[in-house]
């Protein structure tokens, strides 16, 4: 018997008019993520400062400069903090907050949400300005009222650990309204008649939220815990931009922030291209691990 030959596909004018409106797409992507991408890499093997006609090849040098710097590791720890913090903060707590406000307290809900969500619409410069002034240490509100009850507030962003408090605290008040909203949407999507049934019954509300909510909004919790990852290495530069630079002595900045003060601050283009690289591969690496243990008890409807 002879094996059957595989149909052609016939290209037709509608094929080649999808290919066409995909082309700008792709041209963008080329321009602005793969070539990017590419010259990233490159720049990784060489010793540049982007004023120098040349660049020298120094190969694997800057990636075992990179890795034997302690700066690098005191980053990368504070990068891993905020994810941390930001996790705590845009996730657990608009998902807890969203259970509230369409199960247990169903007054005045659309208020809330307007409330909650009204930041996100504000640019982050804009609001770590304002932070700056609100949380100013000798004449913002927050220090003046503390005074009123013989408390000195202390000076943040000179302070290892209470700097990345603060800034994380500044960027969830950009994000969370999003959060909360995406997660709010997910939990008044379970039926009402499970959630009824199970109050009927006399479940207490905190199995509800474990047992019921939580399994049956886990689509949606999983996207939002990816974004906040994401969130931990890019939304964070901005406060830290602002306010701190960085500082004190690398006690703010996180990896994204690392990678651009490298770059266009110190002019080590070869440092920063490196660590661009590992960075990313940390953060492919989170997904892996994301896929590999997370996804498994992920519940999707149909």
């Amino acid at each position: 018997m002879q094996a059957a030959k595989p149909a052609k596909i016939k290209f037709t004018a509608d094929h080649w008019k999808a290919y066409g409106l995909l082309i700008p797409s792709l041209i963008i992507f080329i321009l602005f993520m793969f070539w990017p991408f590419m010259y990233t890499i490159y720049l990784s093997f060489f010793d540049w400062n982007m004023v120098k006609p040349t660049k020298e090849f120094v190969g694997l040098q800057n990636y075992k400069e990179v890795l034997t710097d302690p700066t690098t590791y005191k980053v990368f720890g504070n990068t891993l903090l905020y994810i941390g913090l930001l996790l705590i903060i845009n996730l657990i707590i608009p998902y807890i907050l969203a259970f509230v406000l369409d199960i247990v307290l169903k007054r005045f809900n659309h208020l809330y949400k307007g409330a909650i969500f009204l930041p996100s619409v504000i640019s982050l410069v804009v609001g770590s300005i304002l932070f700056t002034w609100l949380l100013n240490p000798v004449s913002g509100p927050a220090a003046i009222i503390l005074g009123w009850f013989g408390i000195d507030m202390p000076i943040w962003s000179k302070l290892d650990g209470w700097v990345i408090v603060v800034l994380s605290l500044i960027t969830s008040w950009k994000v969370f309204g999003y959060n909360f909203i995406v997660l709010y949407a997910s939990v008044n999507g379970i039926s009402r008649e499970v959630i009824e049934a199970a109050r009927l019954d006399g479940v207490p509300l905190w199995k509800i939220f474990f047992h019921l909510v939580l399994p049956m909004s886990s689509a949606t919790g999983i996207y939002v815990f990816i974004i906040t990852i994401v969130q931990g290495l890019q939304y964070v530069f901005t406060p830290i931009k602002v306010i701190t630079q960085g500082g004190p002595n690398y006690a703010s900045s996180n990896a994204i922030y690392h990678a651009y003060h490298e770059a266009f601050v110190l002019y080590r283009t070869g440092h920063s291209a490196a660590l661009s690289i590992l960075t990313m591969a940390i953060f492919i690496l989170l997904l892996i691990l994301e896929f590999k243990f997370v996804e498994r008890g992920i519940h999707y409807e149909n």
